[in-house]
């Protein structure tokens, strides 16, 4: 068995996976190790991923994975004033997140990647320019060795603690999230994502509803981690509620977890070390979604392993160009809809009501889809907050987030 490589990648989850098949297809010997026995289970999202991100990464749907299309979403506000951007054209699709992983694995596997499954990284040292990686494999200590070490093992990594960063996240920027997979579900629309909003039901978050497949549904909810009561207390009371949609329903998969919604790491890097994915808190600040993010992060990561690979060179400053590009293609956007978050955060329940009332969906549509430039966003606003007086003091809540 080989054990020396010239990047070992912590973490099979879709940022590691994505990131080994990059490096290994720029013939770079590449080591993926996993603690879990299974690449994929469990499944830690709603598992949407818009068609956007598609493109970006160069994917191409599979009805393997890609199980049911999206051809918009609906938005439910606490008084059940609701807001459906519906369009002919799919829009995105909900997967079966195990299976695409492990398709991740393969083609990653295929590129000249080795992956070990129930491969626990216990104690990691640095010792004349190389790293050493000591795993626990099915009871017995391997060594393995490399000069890049990339952490994509989740959030609040424990191969970037062993490598002396503090990736930690503070408890405010973190959601606690529960999942239920339902089945015999009824009288909602399986062509769109709905969503539900209140602070009632759902205090700094929402609740979800993504089909998987006819009858057959993802039913979450994300709510700050600060919140006395749990998430699944929250998520249980709002299912008792709707018995027109779950009262015959089944549950056939429960997953549950915490979820970076902030706290963005200014620097992902160390000596002979990248950080990427939900370790690195690549997520989506007000949805909380990051498959599509942390396989771009991942992306981006393998560039810079390539780049270090070349030039030889492992040092902290060399790879320090990577939080450049990153921020660059996406850090600083993600940023802008932390602003945003802030601001949802002030939200009552009345103003979420009020705005569902004062826009109509054609307008949803015109600016989801980017039809309105910035100037017609503002004229826009402009004439509602004369018709709408109440949205000014809303619109002071976003100033002053």
């Amino acid at each position: 068995m080989e054990h020396n490589y010239d990047l070992i990648i912590v973490g099979a989850g879709p940022a590691g996976l994505f990131a080994a098949e990059k490096a290994a297809k720029a013939k770079m010997k590449v080591l993926v190790l996993d603690r879990k026995q299974e690449i994929g289970p469990p499944k830690r999202c709603a598992e949407g991923l818009g068609l956007g991100w598609f493109k970006r990464l160069n994917l191409k749907p599979s009805k393997e994975w890609a199980v049911q299309p999206m051809y918009g979403a609906a938005l439910i506000a606490p008084d059940n004033n609701t807001i459906t951007m519906k369009a002919k054209k799919i829009a995105g699709y909900i997967l079966e997140r195990k299976v695409f992983e492990k398709i991740l694995a393969i083609n990653a596997a295929k590129a000249g990647a080795r992956i070990h499954v129930k491969s626990n990284v216990e104690k990691i040292e640095r010792k004349n320019g190389t790293v050493e990686v000591f795993a626990n494999e099915y009871s017995e200590t391997v060594k393995y060795t490399a000069p890049l070490i990339m952490a994509a093992d989740g959030v609040d990594s424990r191969v970037a603690r062993l490598m002396g960063k503090n990736t930690a996240n503070k408890p405010y920027d973190m959601d606690s999230g529960f999942q239920y997979e339902m089945t015999n579900l009824k009288n909602y629309d399986d062509k769109v994502l709905t969503m539900f909003f209140g602070t009632k039901i759902s205090p700094r978050g929402y609740i979800w509803i993504f089909p998987k497949r006819k009858g057959t549904a993802n039913v979450g909810i994300g709510i700050a981690a600060t919140e006395e009561k749990s998430a699944k207390y929250y998520l249980d009371n709002f299912i008792e509620s709707k018995p027109e949609i779950f009262g015959e329903a089944s549950t056939i998969e429960v997953n549950s977890g915490a979820i970076p919604v902030g706290g963005f790491l200014e620097d992902m890097t160390a000596d002979n070390l990248l950080v990427t994915g939900d370790a690195a808190h690549m997520t989506d600040p007000i949805h909380g979604g990051g498959i599509g993010i942390a396989m771009e992060g991942g992306m981006i990561a393998a560039e810079t392993a390539i780049k270090a690979h070349k030039a030889e060179n492992y040092s902290h400053e060399f790879l320090q160009q990577y939080n450049g590009e990153w921020y660059s293609r996406r850090g600083n956007q993600l940023k802008t809809r932390l602003k945003a978050r802030h601001f949802l955060e002030k939200l009552t329940d009345d103003d979420f009501n009020y705005i569902a009332g004062s826009l109509t969906v054609e307008e949803c549509l015109k600016v989801a889809g980017g039809e309105f430039d910035k100037k017609s966003k503002f004229m826009l606003l402009g004439k509602k907050l004369l018709t709408r007086p109440k949205l000014a003091l809303i619109l002071k809540k976003y100033m002053d987030s």
